[in-house]
C-alpha cells in the first residue's frame, strides 16, 4: 500500500514542482527522508535537477528552510550537476558527519566539478577545526583527504585550486609548503589560487609576494592581490589599492574598495566616501559596505550610524514606520 507521504512526494514527477510542494521538502524526519530516497531515482533528470537547484536558491534566500536530508539523497544521485548543487546545498552545514560524505566525493567521483566543489566545502571543516569548534577526529579526516586530493597524480587544475584553497584554512607548516608550491606552478591559475591562499592563511609572511602581486598585468592575480592585502591588513598596499579603485577591470575595483575597508586609515576611508557618490550603482554599493566594515573594525559605535544612513540614501531607500522608530530608539541608546 502507498503511504500518503509517498502519494506526495509523486506529485515531484509532475513537471516543475510548485513552491509549497519545495517547501514540504524542508526539515524531514528519518521516516520521510526514507520515503523520498525511494521515489528520487525515478524521478526524470530534468526534473531532479530542478528541484536540487530551486532548493540551493530557496536556501540562500530562507534561513528557516533545511533541505540537508534532500541534499544528503541527491549526494548519490546518478547525474553530476545534481551531486554538484546537492554539494552546493550542503554548504552551511557543519555536522561532522558530512565529512566522511564529502570525503567519498573528493575521493571516488568520476566528474572533477563534483570534485571541486566537494574540496570546497571540506574547507569549511578546517576552519572549525582551526578554531577548535569540532572535534580532532573530523578536522584531521578532512585536512588528511585534502593533502591526499592535492598529492593526487594526474589530478586536473580546477580540482586542486579548490583543494588548495580549503587547505590555506589551516595554519600547519606542511601547507605553507604547499601553497609556496602553488605560487611557482607553471600554471598561472595554481598561481593566482595560491595568493588567495596566502590571503585566506592569515599569515603576514605572505605580504611581500602579495605586495608583489599587486603590480600583476594580470586582472585575476591583481583581483586576488588586493583582496589578500585586505584579509592581511597590509597598510603598504593602501597606495595601489587607491589606485585600483579606478582599474579597468570592475572586479579589481571591488576588491580594492573592499580592501581599504579591511585595512582602514583616514586617506582609505576619505576615497570610501568618495566612492559612495560615483555614478556606477553597483561600486556605490561596495563602497557603501566596505564603509560599514570601516566603522565595524576601526570606528567607534556612535559612528555606525553614518554608514547606514548612506546606505539607504544612495540606494533610495525609505524607512518604514516601524523601522524608523527602531533607529530612532537605537540611536538614542547609542
Amino acid at each position: 500500500m502507498t503511504s500518503p507521504q509517498n502519494e506526495y512526494y509523486s506529485l515531484l514527477q509532475d513537471g516543475s514542482p510548485s513552491q509549497s510542494i519545495l517547501y514540504g521538502l524542508s526539515n524531514l524526519d528519518e521516516k520521510q527522508a526514507q520515503e523520498l530516497a525511494a521515489v528520487w531515482p525515478t524521478l526524470p533528470t530534468e526534473i531532479r535537477r530542478e528541484i536540487i537547484r530551486s532548493l540551493v536558491d530557496i536556501t540562500e534566500s530562507d534561513f528557516e528552510v533545511s533541505f540537508g536530508q534532500v541534499f544528503r539523497i541527491a549526494l548519490e544521485d546518478e547525474d553530476d550537476t545534481v551531486r554538484e548543487a546537492a554539494v552546493e546545498g550542503l554548504w552551511e552545514d557543519e555536522d561532522v558527519r558530512l565529512v566522511p560524505l564529502l570525503v567519498v566525493r573528493l575521493k571516488t567521483d568520476a566528474a572533477p566539478n563534483v570534485r571541486a566543489v566537494a574540496a570546497q566545502s571540506l574547507g569549511r571543516f578546517i576552519l572549525l577545526g582551526e578554531l577548535d569548534k569540532i572535534r580532532p577526529l573530523p578536522h584531521q579526516q578532512a585536512y588528511d583527504a585534502l593533502l591526499d586530493g592535492y598529492r593526487c597524480e594526474g589530478e586536473c587544475t580546477a580540482v586542486l585550486r579548490r583543494v588548495l584553497e580549503s587547505l590555506a584554512y589551516s595554519c600547519n607548516e606542511e601547507v605553507a609548503t604547499i601553497i609556496d608550491e602553488a605560487y611557482h606552478h607553471s600554471d598561472d591559475k595554481m598561481r593566482v589560487s595560491a595568493v588567495f591562499a596566502m590571503g585566506r592563511s592569515g599569515d603576514t609572511a605572505w605580504g611581500p609576494v602579495v605586495l608583489k602581486e599587486l603590480h600583476s598585468p594580470a586582472p585575476a592575480m591583481r583581483y586576488e592581490a588586493a583582496r589578500a592585502s585586505g584579509e592581511l591588513a597590509l597598510a603598504d598596499a593602501v597606495p595601489v589599492l587607491l589606485e585600483f579603485v579606478d582599474d579597468a577591470d570592475p572586479e579589481v575595483q571591488e576588491a580594492a574598495i573592499w580592501a581599504l575597508g579591511q585595512i582602514g586609515g583616514e586617506e582609505a576611508r576619505r576615497v570610501l566616501e568618495e566612492c559612495t557618490r560615483t555614478e556606477s550603482e553597483a561600486k556605490r554599493q561596495v563602497a557603501l559596505e566596505a564603509l560599514q566594515e570601516y566603522e565595524l573594525l576601526h570606528g567607534d559605535i556612535g559612528s555606525l550610524l553614518l554608514p547606514l544612513n548612506l546606505l539607504q540614501e544612495e540606494l533610495g531607500l525609505e524607512d518604514s514606520d516601524d523601522d524608523s522608530e527602531a533607529a530612532e530608539q537605537e540611536e538614542e541608546t547609542l
